[in-house]
């Protein structure tokens, strides 16, 4: 038998270290559907970031805690949101495509998601549009959200650009605070199916000058008051929208800088995810301890799409569970910072 000289071995450690990559097929993600499909095909992704995300790693090392060691999806640790701020979080040694880098209250405090295939985070947000929304195509997409033009790092300014564009629409596009040339959008789109993506603050902006009745108007409002008004209870703030924009078709978006999927809640307050991303509800100092429907607790984030960074993320945000894959947010921890992700003033 031929005897490998050090340089075929070392090649051949290198292809079967890399090897466990490529045994996931990035589609199979976007075409989960049941409960065993996506505890499939988080134990893999868990075990391939285990061995290629050196801060994630560090972490579970820490916890003593490795692919041996989990059965299922609530077994795995989750990384605390914070180390996107501090650390560069991948699980690649792909050159980087694009960073996205979140608001935060201070100058300096950002988080940063490095993203080695923007095809996969396209994936993720088009089949999520069009898992909750339908075919993008039968939309008009108007998108009202200030300081768009002043950061060219929004991951929420990325994803709506694209969905934009996939409209195929002369129709659709990006208003800043040009509050009445949307308004005469709106209305002379009146009788089509239009979807406005909004800045919590800017919406309200534009209802303190304009009243309309529009009531084949879906309204998605993300990103909260940013520091520019007084926040308000969710239900206030969906009466408010209703009544001003004359539809009952009043949306949320859940999503953040750290993630590649977004929940979406299309009534009453109540988010659902999409099949590949799932919440937990943890004891808030405790991320490997969870709590049962109906309590109160913080939000861990299982995000399949996030197969380059981590998709195990526990956030600083507050929730409850209500039922299968469908929870409330209830706010934050105090001393985090202001999450959005539309705007870096």
């Amino acid at each position: 038998m031929r005897t490998l000289n050090k340089c075929s071995i070392l090649v051949t450690i290198y292809i079967i270290l890399n090897t466990f990559e490529y045994m996931i097929n990035i589609k199979d993600i976007f075409k989960i559907k049941s409960e065993d499909e996506f505890e499939l095909m988080a134990n893999k992704i868990f075990e391939f970031q285990f061995n290629n995300n050196n801060i994630y790693r560090s972490f579970c090392d820490l916890i003593n805690k490795s692919p041996s060691d989990v059965t299922n999806s609530k077994q795995i640790p989750f990384l605390p949101i914070k180390f996107f701020k501090s650390h560069k979080v991948i699980s690649s040694n792909k050159s980087i495509e694009k960073t996205f880098i979140s608001s935060g209250t201070t100058k300096t405090n950002f988080s940063k998601h490095y993203i080695m295939d923007l095809k996969v985070y396209e994936s993720s947000f088009e089949n999520s549009f069009e898992y909750f929304f339908g075919d993008i195509k039968e939309y008009t997409i108007l998108a009202l959200l200030p300081s768009y033009l002043e950061n060219k790092n929004s991951s929420l300014i990325y994803m709506i650009d694209k969905l934009i564009l996939k409209t195929d629409n002369k129709n659709s596009g990006f208003y800043l605070n040009n509050y009445d040339e949307l308004r005469e959008k709106l209305i002379s789109l009146k009788n089509q199916k239009v979807l406005l993506f909004g800045v919590t603050f800017a919406l309200l902006n534009l209802l303190e000058k304009f009243t309309f009745q529009l009531p084949n108007l879906t309204v998605i409002e993300t990103g909260g008051m940013k520091g520019r008004r007084k926040e308000i209870i969710r239900e206030e703030l969906h009466l408010i929208i209703k009544q001003g924009f004359g539809t009952n078709q009043v949306c949320s978006e859940y999503g953040m800088t750290e993630l590649l999927s977004q929940a979406y809640s299309q009534k009453n307050g109540i988010f659902k995810c999409p099949p590949w991303m799932k919440i937990l509800i943890r004891e808030p100092q405790d991320a490997l301890s969870f709590k049962n429907n109906g309590s109160t607790g913080g939000i861990n984030i299982i995000d399949l799409a996030n197969i380059n960074s981590c998709s195990f993320i526990a956030t600083d945000d507050l929730g409850r569970t209500k039922n299968k894959n469908e929870f409330e947010i209830l706010g934050r921890f105090d001393n985090t910072d202001v999450r959005g992700c539309n705007q870096m003033v």
